[in-house]
This record gives structure tokens, sequence and C-alpha cells, in this order.
């Protein structure tokens, strides 16, 4: 049965997103409807907003969500009605290169005919954000797009899993590898930059070091388990070998997506040491490096895509430590909010304020 239900939907370039109605698809064969009751306010939802992303509009918004199952159509095995589930941006086909490689997050077909799922706005399709469009109260999505989490779990950590949680620890844990005793860098201290702190934490780091332009980050670092804060500055590199007996830090997260940012974290990093590009930037904004700094510095850049995990695999045991308290995310959490308060949410994200605000549904 079709359903009208409320999203949010950014009509055009330029122009402030706002609350429509939106019609909902029949549930096809392989497919789940889900009551959406919680999802993030992530950077990426900004992007397809502020110029750094260039999505085909109109666009329903959201990507970082979790909900419960409503309904199910023909042939679907992984849920039943009633499941509470993390929305998968990045649903794996299997059997690609990338996926009989061992390295899904590389999935060859992920999201690339998902810009429509069959909501409709005024009659006409309207395109969903990486699939899913999840700022709104129901989707409709194929049953690969969610991941089963335990009903104990609270709605908004649930949905941070699905992006942030993943991301953040994913990169701490499966591309950088940090090991206990090592020294971490973090610059950016949205979501996922506070939550690559508290994994590096986890994973034994002595020192995280936690850098944002924003003062007022400074107490959400240490509730993530920073050792030290440092606002950003030209001396940062100055600054952080200084703290790291002249050598630079062992790993540092770029969790900002600007070529600035990524240079800063270069030169902040020892020899031999490796930097991680965690951020989404502009494809325009160029990065220049000495070849001959590569050569003699031996560094390693690299980029973290989706945390370097399958979310299939990864997401139910980010849930149970969630639960059990290994890895906490309840200090990211710095705004509950309604669909119709997410542009303001945008607002404060762009000014550098809090770390991820909540759409509680």
């Amino acid at each position: 049965m079709t359903a009208y239900i409320k999203g949010l939907v950014a009509r055009d370039r330029g122009v402030p997103p706002v609350v429509a109605q939106l019609r909902l698809p029949e549930v096809g064969p392989g497919q789940v409807r889900v009551r959406v009751r919680a999802a993030g306010v992530c950077h990426s939802d900004l992007a397809m907003l502020d110029g750094t992303l260039a999505p085909p509009h109109p666009l329903v918004l959201g990507h970082e969500a979790a909900g419960e199952v409503v309904e199910v159509g023909a042939n679907v095995t992984r849920v039943a009605v009633g499941t509470h589930v993390a929305l998968n941006w990045s649903p794996v086909c299997r059997t690609c290169w990338f996926c009989t490689h061992g390295e899904p997050w590389l999935c060859a077909t992920a999201n690339v005919a998902a810009l429509e799922n069959g909501m409709t706005l005024d009659g006409a399709p309207v395109h969903v954000t990486l699939g899913l469009g999840a700022f709104a109260e129901q989707v409709v999505v194929p049953e690969n797009a969610v991941i089963a989490v335990p009903g104990e779990l609270a709605w908004e950590s649930a949905a941070l899993l699905g992006c942030a949680v993943l991301t953040g620890a994913g990169a701490v844990r499966n591309t950088a590898r940090v090991a206990p005793g090592d020294a971490v860098l973090v610059l950016g201290l949205g979501g996922v930059g506070l939550t690559v702190v508290a994994a590096a934490r986890a994973a034994g780091a002595a020192q995280v070091i936690a850098v944002d332009v924003a003062e007022s980050k400074k107490a959400l670092a240490e509730a993530a388990g920073a050792t030290e804060f440092l606002v950003a500055a030209d001396t940062l590199s100055k600054d952080i070998r200084v703290r790291t007996q002249g050598r630079g830090v062992d790993h540092a997260f770029e969790c900002v997506g600007k070529a600035a940012t990524i240079r800063a974290a270069w030169r902040a990093t020892r020899r031999g040491g490796h930097v991680t590009v965690v951020g989404m930037g502009r494809a325009d904004d160029m990065l220049q490096l000495s070849a001959l700094d590569i050569f003699t510095s031996a560094r390693t850049l690299r980029a973290c895509v989706y945390g370097g995990a399958d979310p299939e695999a990864a997401l139910p045991e980010l849930a149970r430590e969630l639960l059990d308290g290994t890895l906490a995310v309840e200090h990211l959490i710095t705004d509950r909010i309604g669909l119709a308060e997410i542009p303001a949410a945008f607002e404060r994200m762009a000014r550098g304020e809090g770390a991820r605000s909540v759409v509680v549904l």
C-alpha cells in the first residue's frame, strides 16, 4: 500500500531545504519499508547543499539513520517486521572485482543506480541522497540497505552507526591500524573526528591530540578521550613536534576534507608515519606536496572510504561495543531536533558548532 510521508527536500541548488510531502512506492520483491526513528545530520548531507558535491535535484536529504522495519516484500530473508535496523548507504553487490578481492567498501556498483528509490514529489520522481533519502518519516529500500541491530540499542546511537561510527572507528582500526602506545593527531572534530578520537584511545594510543578551529570543541574532545586539545593555527606542525619529542605523530587523521588540512596533517606526522584522509573534499581543491619531501619523509598518504569495512560485518560488532561500553558515542549527540530544524543544524555545522545533531522522529 502506498503512503504519504514528510521528508526534507532540497528543491534546487542554493535553495534552502524544506519539509515537503512525499509519496512512497509500494514495497516490491526484495525491498523493505522502514519507519525512521532517528537520523544524524552529517557533513556529507551539508556537502549536497554547499557545492562540495553536485547531486541532481530535487533531492531528499539524509543517509545516516536507524529505524524499525514495518513491511517486507516477497523473498526478503534478512529482516522481518519489527526488526530494528541501521540504514546502509553503501550496500555491496558481492560479485564485482572489489567485493571478490576483499575490498567491499570500494564496491563498483554501490550507489551507482541509487539516485532514485521510487519516492515522488508532486507526482514526479525525486532523487534521494545515497540511495536512502533518510530525512523522512519512512523509506523503502532494498533489503541489503538495512542491517539488523540489537533492539536494546538506543535509536540515536543506532543511527550514528551507519556513518560516523563506522567511518571513524574503521579509519583507526582497518586503514591506519593504530597500535598501543602510538601518538595520534585528529584534525577536525565533527562526528567522525570525535569517533576517531574515541577509537584511537580504545585502540591503546598513548597520545591523542585533537585539533579544531573552534575552542568550544575542547570539552567534546576530552569527553571522547583526547589527551590534548589545540586550536588550529599556522604553527601546528611545530606545536605537534614539541609534544612528540621532536618527531611528529605516528598517525594523523584528516577529518575535514581540505587540501590545506591534509598538508597540515602531513607536516605534523613523523618520518615513516601515516596520514589518513577521512574527510571528503571538493574536486577542485588541489593538493600539492614536494616530490622530494614525499621521498625523504617516507610517509604514507591514503584515504579511508566508509571505514575500510564490510558494513554487514562491522555494524553488528560496533553495536555490541556501544552496548557494552567499549566504544561510547553519547557525547557526539549535541542536539536532538525535528525535521524542520535540520536547516538550522546545517548552519551550526557550517559554523563549526557542536558534533552531531540527531533528528528524532
